[in-house]
């Protein structure tokens, strides 16, 4: 976090939190009371003071003010870097390095952990990405096994192939769009609790 939003908070350590006012959408796009937020300054101060609470909760610390996201899916939202080296780039402009896991949705979206959270491919990315999945012998995925393994009636087993990422083979899980919060540890839409004072 940004050192002015630390000391803001020792300053004032009570203010109260504000819930339903923004939105991360599924496009990493900023919404405040639904209007995309277009301001790069704005958008880099909130992605340097994203973070998440004990609970689960997502968050931007404005100051002294933590501001609750509501998560269009998951806490992050992820980008191919271009250049020359393939690597993906969280909303926020925090590269990935490393990855501990990979899953497919029933929609074909690719779900990526890593140290800081996890996040879901962009799907104009994801032609590029499939570039870096392969088999048992790490050779290449074909477009109709990726097509197979997407048409695939169950998510309860593997993918059938791997996720090459920052030198690591990652064997690629299915799973349900609605068991991300459960599974990865969060809440989508956090709420205030009973008697909790807020904006």
């Amino acid at each position: 976090m940004d050192e002015s939003v630390i000391r803001a908070m020792a300053k004032w350590p009570n203010v109260p939190a504000v819930y339903g006012w923004l939105e991360l959408d599924r496009r990493g796009n900023w919404l405040i009371k639904g209007e995309r937020i277009g301001n790069p300054a704005v958008i880099d101060f909130i992605g340097r003071n994203y973070a998440c609470d004990e609970r689960g909760r997502w968050f931007f610390q404005n100051g002294p003010q933590r501001v609750f996201v509501r998560l269009a899916y998951l806490p992050f939202v992820l980008r191919t870097a271009g250049g020359n080296a393939f690597r993906l780039v969280a909303h926020t402009g925090q590269a990935l390095e490393h990855a501990s896991g990979a899953w497919l949705d029933e929609n074909g979206v690719l779900i990526v952990r890593w140290a800081a959270g996890v996040g879901a491919v962009i799907d104009r990315d994801l032609g590029e990405v499939s570039k870096h999945f392969t088999d048992s012998l790490g050779r290449p995925v074909s477009d109709e096994e990726l097509a197979k393994a997407l048409e695939a009636e169950s998510i309860r087993r593997r993918a059938g192939f791997w996720f090459d990422y920052g030198g690591e083979r990652l064997p690629v899980g299915r799973m349900r769009s609605d068991q991300a919060p459960q599974k990865f540890g969060f809440y989508a839409d956090p709420r205030p609790a009973p008697g909790e004072p807020e904006c």
